[in-house]
């Protein structure tokens, strides 16, 4: 993937040296990886996790947070908000042109949030342990750029250029979801089906994996996107696969908890929204 570094987004909001606070954080707006890694986290460290999503644990109104200057990490963690950057700003510039091109529906731009351990949200706590995720509440997308080194070391994914921005793509595929009001829809189900939830979250997932393959078709040549980056992407994609980070956490797989799809799932619905390049393609569900 070839990008260009510097310009300006005002889509995104730098926090990364502030501290964070505030209310607790509910499961069903965890993101990417989303409960599981958390589970994986508590299971690895021997901490519990959850508790923190509750608004519990160390953290909780905290102030700025201290960091300790080395150039290297700094230097890298530069290109790294460059790329991200210039990701955002295709993907935006993308959907306001495709979106209601393809649907009718006019888009507007989400905003992203850079933080380091946790940050408030609209949606409650923003922590570092939870992964990248969208807030409906305040259309937020929140990430720890830290989550890429966990991608790679602790979950076996790649963390290229191009599967840091198929994470970045897929939040912002929970974005079209609202805007096209599939979100609220599926909200309104899980509410009427409790038992369903689990498997309306999965095919919501699928559906943002797919959106993020539409735009990667839509950047091939603006972005020079080669096959080694769409490898990258698949890789990303697998390595939050439920059954992997059940394996992963227990060495058992059980497919009545999982909230994202398989590995396998979420490799092929990234690839029909790059094959077809179109919004209908992604109908891993109806919501009627």
């Amino acid at each position: 993937m070839e990008w260009t570094p510097g310009g300006s987004s005002q889509d995104i909001e730098d926090r990364r040296d502030e501290g964070g606070g505030g209310g607790g954080f509910g499961f069903g707006h965890l993101g990417i990886g989303g409960i599981l890694i958390v589970g994986l986290l508590s299971l690895l460290f021997h901490q519990n996790f959850f508790a923190l999503l509750s608004g519990g644990g160390a953290g909780s109104g905290q102030g700025p947070v201290q960091r300790t200057p080395n150039l290297r990490q700094d230097q890298a963690e530069a290109r790294q908000y460059d790329m991200i950057k210039a990701v955002l700003n295709d993907d935006q510039s993308n959907w306001d042109s495709m979106l209601p091109a393809q649907t009718g529906v006019p888009y507007h731009h989400a905003k992203l949030v850079l933080f380091r351990g946790q940050t408030r949200s609209g949606c409650g706590t923003a922590q570092d342990a939870t992964g990248p995720f969208y807030c409906p509440e305040d259309e937020k997308v929140y990430l720890d750029l830290g989550f890429f080194d966990e991608l790679k070391n602790r979950f076996g994914g790649s963390n290229g250029d191009f599967a840091q921005a198929y994470v970045v793509a897929h939040e912002l595929g929970h974005h079209v979801q609202k805007l096209l009001g599939t979100e609220a829809k599926v909200q309104n189900l899980e509410e009427r089906r409790p038992d369903e939830q689990n498997a309306l979250s999965v095919r919501l997932e699928l559906q943002a994996d797919c959106y993020a393959g539409v735009w990667a078709n839509s950047a091939r040549d603006r972005l020079k996107i080669n096959q080694a980056d769409i490898q990258d992407a698949l890789s990303a994609a697998a390595a939050v696969g439920d059954d992997h980070l059940q394996k992963m956490a227990t060495g058992i797989v059980m497919p009545e908890k999982f909230t994202h799809g398989t590995s396998a799932q979420r490799e092929r619905w990234f690839t029909t929204g790059y094959q077809t390049g179109q919004v209908a393609a992604c109908n891993t569900f109806r919501v009627k």
